[in-house]
């Protein structure tokens, strides 16, 4: 591998570095959602995006009703897609939250041989 090579690879992985997390597209691919990434399904988000998250929730808010009252319809459409996308983006932050402050069962005991023998046997 050249060096060019070896700069354009580790390029690629600062390339997928954005304002709200990552994008986990394959080396390589460019990512369709390059000015939208919120609708991106691979855009891997952090749990300190959510303020960020929530602003921009909020500004599509007020840019669908602005669309509305305009007569916007098509603007209204793609914002209210951005909207779902961001609302499922939150979602996923809550749910990997939920799961990392879940117990986590540890078995400690190990079956030994007597005791799987005896609960062979018939009572």
């Amino acid at each position: 591998m050249t060096d060019e090579e070896w700069q354009e690879f580790l390029g690629h992985f600062e390339r997928r570095k954005l304002a709200l997390g990552q994008c986990g597209r394959a080396y390589g691919s460019s990512c369709v959602h390059e000015h939208a990434y919120v609708r991106c399904p691979i855009l891997i988000v952090g749990p300190g995006e959510r303020p960020r998250l929530e602003e921009i929730r909020e500004n599509l808010h007020a840019r669908i009703t602005e669309a509305e009252r305009e007569g916007w319809l098509g603007d209204v459409e793609q914002l209210t897609v951005s909207l779902a996308a961001t609302d499922d983006k939150i979602g996923q932050i809550d749910s990997n939250e939920r799961r990392r402050n879940l117990p986590v069962f540890v078995a400690t005991d190990r079956p030994t041989r007597s005791s799987k023998r005896r609960r062979r046997e018939p009572a």
